[in-house]
């Protein structure tokens, strides 16, 4: 399928690794011009070269987006060259402290990572997506915004927030042409969640195979219909769909994907 995005320049806040590399190398692959952003310029060079290797078009952007003048330099990198139609928001941090660990500058740092980051993207970069009549503004939110569990209150708590700020930013742009919607991931592996599974592996006696590890850490941890952890591609792959003309009548959503671990409609 042709996601029509030729033409399109997409930002991806946090795209030098992780879930953002993912997503900004399928962005790339769909036509989209994209702006790796990060703060390791290192890394973010690495991606926009493997980008362009493979016959993408990709420029970076590097800033600390839990600054206003980190903000700044990334909305200026990024619309150097061009109009920004797409605007992900990507860009985090976790804490696993508990309700006795996390103090109320934990949960103010974790806030200003999380949540404040998304507001000063969307303020530098819809202003001129208004002017050009579409745009596509994503927000990576998560299933602990949905439903939170005991641990990590403060992080849960950004992911309701991101989902929250979305639908209300959806509101605001009615009949601007410019969709606002959430992805909401649930468990995804990548590296560094399986390095985590073979460390915890004695503790739960999950064995010392790394696929009977993932199995067993699924059944205990994260059970889902699907039996499974998710892949970096599946995220990927329902940004894509939503920033293409296909989701036109999409906005205000948050879109699950997490095998049916939220046990909710």
């Amino acid at each position: 399928m042709d996601l029509k995005l030729k033409g399109k320049r997409a930002l991806v806040t946090g795209s030098s690794s992780g879930l953002g590399e993912s997503i900004v190398k399928m962005l790339a692959n769909e036509g989209a011009t994209v702006i790796v952003h990060g703060r390791n310029e290192d890394r973010a060079n690495i991606v926009c070269r493997e980008i362009i290797s493979n016959g993408g078009k990709a420029e970076i952007a590097l800033g600390d987006l839990s600054t206003d003048k980190g903000a700044d330099e990334v909305a200026s990198a990024a619309l150097k060259n061009g109009q920004i139609d797409i605007l992900i928001n990507n860009a985090g941090a976790t804490s696993h402290k508990s309700w006795g660990e996390a103090t109320t500058d934990d949960w103010s740092e974790i806030y200003n990572n999380n949540v404040v980051s998304y507001v000063r993207m969307i303020q530098r970069v819809v202003p001129q997506m208004k002017t050009l009549g579409w745009g596509r503004v994503i927000h990576i939110g998560g299933g602990l915004g949905i439903q939170p569990i005991k641990e990590q209150p403060h992080y849960n708590a950004t992911l309701a927030a991101r989902h929250n700020l979305s639908i209300s930013l959806a509101r605001s742009l009615q009949e601007t042409g410019i969709t606002s919607n959430v992805v909401s991931p649930g468990a995804i592996i990548n590296p560094m969640v399986e390095d985590w599974l073979v460390n915890a592996a004695p503790k739960f006696n999950w064995g010392t195979d790394l696929e009977e590890i993932k199995s067993k850490a699924v059944q205990q941890l994260i059970p889902n219909d699907t039996g499974r952890f998710g892949e970096p591609e599946e995220i990927a792959g329902t940004v894509a769909y939503l920033c293409s003309t296909y989701a036109n009548y999409i906005s205000g959503a948050t879109i699950r994907v997490d095998g049916g671990t939220i046990k909710c409609m």
